[in-house]
């Protein structure tokens, strides 16, 4: 069962993944400040009074028990990289999603993104057991659905006209994805351990 006060850290040699804090603002707004990171974000984080904006309400929806974000650093870098979240947490039903994920653009094809999701699945099934990740991407965002697939994910289908955008005359198709406790045990695990073995 996922507990909002415990401080989780998840680590290997080339990442570490740490609870959000107000004091990572900073070091995040360098990254985040690309407009291309937000393009498909149905939150606009970009620009200090937005990206303040948004670092406050992942704040409070961890104290609201609605999601837990996290701090991405890039251990041979020794730098931080992005951000993802652990929301819609269901501990009766063990199932969870995992999104609202970002990395600065020089982090980008390095790695980093499959190891932390190496890392968010090893803690997820197997220390508190869930059954089941979800995920859900702009069905505009080739690039994130690809990476979600090279994971281990697999399409479940499209939402219609899901989500309002900053534009309210338009409205956007979410594709929904997931990844499985007995794929990860059986397949994806293995098969994931050994991408990453590619990288430096």
């Amino acid at each position: 069962m996922l507990q909002f006060e415990r401080e989780y850290t998840l680590k290997n040699d080339k990442v570490e993944i740490i609870p959000l804090e107000k004091s990572h603002e900073p070091a995040l707004l360098k990254v985040s400040n690309n407009a291309a990171i937000w393009e498909y974000f149905t939150e606009n984080g970009f620009g200090k009074e937005n990206f303040t904006k948004y670092i406050d309400r992942a704040i409070t929806n961890r104290k609201q028990h609605l999601e837990y974000p996290f701090v991405i650093k890039d251990l041979r870098r020794q730098q931080i990289a992005g951000m993802t979240r652990i929301y819609a947490i269901d501990n009766k039903l063990k199932n969870v999603k995992v999104g609202h994920t970002w990395i600065g653009e020089a982090f980008q094809g390095t790695g980093l993104n499959k190891n932390c999701k190496f890392l968010l699945f090893e803690f997820l099934f197997e220390q508190l057991n869930m059954e089941r990740i979800g995920f859900g991407a702009n069905a505009k965002n080739t690039k994130s659905i690809k990476a979600m697939e090279s994971v281990g994910c697999t399409q479940e289908g499209r939402l219609r006209a899901f989500l309002p955008t900053a534009n309210v005359a338009e409205r956007i198709d979410v594709v929904l994805l997931s990844i499985l406790k007995k794929e990860w045990e059986t397949a994806v695990k293995t098969e994931l351990k050994q991408k990453l073995a590619t990288y430096d």
